[in-house]
C-alpha cells in the first residue's frame, strides 16, 4: 500500500478501446491504438495495451535497478538494457491474461553479483509490486 502519493498521472481512452485512441490528459503524448492481427484486428501502425505496457515496464525496472546498484554502490554498466516482453492469452477460469518476460543484460558483470541486482530490483519495482500474484514473471540475465 503506497502511505505518501509522489506523483500521479491520467491518461483518456476514447473510440473502441483496443482500437481507439488513448493520451496523457496533459497532453504531453498520445497514441492511435491498432488491434493485432494475432487478435483479429487489422494490425498497423498503431499501438496496442500490451505494447504500452511492455514501455512502462521496461523503463520502471531499468530505474529500480538503477535505484538498487546506487543502494548497494554498485556500478550499472552504461550499456546495461532491459527487455520486456508481453504476451497476452486466454486464462483458465475465462478472461485474458498477461505473459511477462523480464530480459536483463549486464554485460561485463559477475553473473552472480548481476542476478543478485536483478532480484533486488524485482523486489522494489512498481510494476513488480503490482502485479505480484497474477503474472508468471521472472527476471533473467540476457
Amino acid at each position: 500500500m503506497v502511505t505518501n502519493v509522489l506523483y500521479r498521472t491520467s491518461a483518456t481512452a476514447t473510440g473502441g478501446g483496443r482500437d481507439g485512441r488513448t493520451a496523457l490528459d496533459d497532453g504531453s503524448a498520445q497514441f492511435d491504438l491498432t488491434v493485432p492481427k494475432e487478435l483479429g484486428g487489422p494490425g498497423g501502425d498503431g499501438l496496442n495495451p500490451e505494447q504500452l505496457f511492455a514501455l512502462g515496464y521496461s523503463a520502471c525496472f531499468m530505474g529500480a535497478l538503477r535505484h538498487q546498484a546506487a543502494a548497494q554502490k554498485i556500478t550499472v554498466p552504461a550499456d546495461t538494457s532491459i527487455k520486456v516482453a508481453v504476451g497476452i492469452g486466454p486464462r483458465d477460469d475465462e478472461g485474458f491474461g498477461l505473459d511477462v518476460q523480464i530480459i536483463v543484460d549486464l554485460p561485463g558483470m559477475d553473473r552472480d553479483e548481476a542476478q543478485a541486482l536483478i532480484e533486488a530490483a524485482h523486489h522494489v519495482c512498481p510494476y513488480s509490486h503490482a502485479t505480484k500474484g497474477t503474472l508468471a514473471i521472472t527476471p533473467a540475465l540476457a
